[in-house]
């Protein structure tokens, strides 16, 4: 035998003489079997192995002079979650004529290692016998960081309800047992931890539902004509009412500013979360600049920026490119540590773009610009 390319063997014996052609038509098409990012392996009519890429080595810790010319159930020993020698139950080139391969699922190496594997059965005519079969191994570990971080979610969700729902039935419970024994003044407090409580649990669903649309790409951006100064002006405002310092903000704002169409909506979240991120977590002034810049969208000229800085502690520069990931909270733990992944997928549904770094005066720097997306209708 020889071999004619990496991972992949000619086979002479057999009726078939042409028996690499899996591994020599991606050789056609320019593309080595090394180049796949996934498994590859391939044997021929007889069973016996003659692809074994690069990747197939990587998962399987099996060396492609190892594989190359053996049975495939010896170069590759499968086994299902139950235990079972996959490829004695499936029997590739036996059963039924019209089997076309297997679906995707979890089968397990010797030694335990699990790996998604999908099988593909080719045959010379629709009903005829499998001259190729070909399976795709691909490693778990991107599907377990997945199923990691949705359960992360649901434990971080569980967790930020139970506090607010105590206290709403707690206070409820004993308000509909004992009415009658408490003054207007204390049914009024219990009434209003109730309120705030409820709105807590609002904005969690909110979230997750804002989560959920990010993460399908279903994120809605309704457009409307959008003044940013006066935008920031307002929570500027409710954090005064609530009792800010007015001089803990300054707000500067570059004239003139472009027209701006965005999701009004969403901008004032995106502006809440990081202001609150600035008033909870930073120290000094908040300092809020509101500038035309270039659009981060090819084809328009133009855009506006916002910065948002304090002049606190900052992040420290390991934590920067986790920032905008779910559930990152930096030093200070309270809150679901969403807002920012949130933030930046509204961001970029608008079709913008968001930094993070060291403000001038030491603390944490937050800028996003969006394209100023006048509908083309008005240009």
């Amino acid at each position: 035998m020889s071999v004619g390319m990496s991972g992949t063997r000619d086979a002479q014996a057999g009726p078939d003489a042409s028996a690499p052609r899996s591994a020599g038509d991606l050789a056609g098409l320019g593309i080595d079997p090394d180049d796949l990012p996934d498994g590859l392996v391939v044997a021929d009519e007889h069973g016996h192995v003659v692809c074994f890429n690069a990747a197939a080595q990587r998962i399987t810790a099996v060396s492609a002079a190892d594989a190359l010319g053996e049975r495939l159930e010896k170069a590759l020993p499968l086994e299902d979650l139950e235990g079972r020698r996959w490829w004695q139950l499936t029997d590739p080139y036996g059963g039924l004529a019209i089997r076309v391969g297997q679906p995707e699922r979890n089968l397990l190496l010797p030694g335990g290692r699990e790996v998604l594997v999908t099988v593909r059965y080719v045959r010379g005519e629709p009903t005829g016998p499998v001259r190729r079969v070909v399976v795709s191994i691909r490693d778990t570990e991107a599907r377990r960081r997945t199923e990691r971080s949705h359960a992360e979610l649901i434990a971080t969700v569980a967790h930020e309800l139970r506090s607010p729902l105590t206290s709403v039935k707690g206070f409820t419970a004993t308000l509909l047992a004992k009415w009658s024994r408490f003054t207007d003044d204390q049914k009024r407090l219990m009434l209003e931890t109730v309120d705030a409580d409820a709105d807590r649990v609002t904005r969690l669903i909110a979230e997750l539902l804002d989560i959920s649309r990010i993460d399908s790409g279903r994120l809605e951006v309704r457009r409307q004509p959008v003044d940013m100064g006066a935008a920031v002006g307002r929570h500027i405002q409710a954090y005064v009412a609530a009792g800010q310092p007015a001089d803990r903000f300054l707000l500067r704002l570059e004239q003139p500013l472009p027209a701006l169409w965005a999701d009004p909506d969403k901008v004032d979240q995106v502006l809440s979360n990081l202001l609150e991120n600035a008033v909870r977590h930073g120290e000094g002034t908040v300092t809020i600049d509101v500038t035309p810049a270039a659009s981060p969208r090819e084809g328009e000229d133009t855009g506006t920026s916002v910065t948002v800085s304090d002049e606190g502690a900052g992040i420290p520069e390991e934590s920067m490119n986790r920032v905008f990931t779910r559930f990152w909270r930096g030093s200070k733990r309270g809150g679901t540590g969403l807002g920012l992944y949130i933030v930046k997928g509204i961001v970029e549904a608008h079709g913008g773009v968001i930094t993070v770094g060291r403000a001038p005066g030491g603390g944490a720097e937050f800028r996003f610009t969006l394209p100023v997306s006048v509908p083309a209708y008005l240009t």
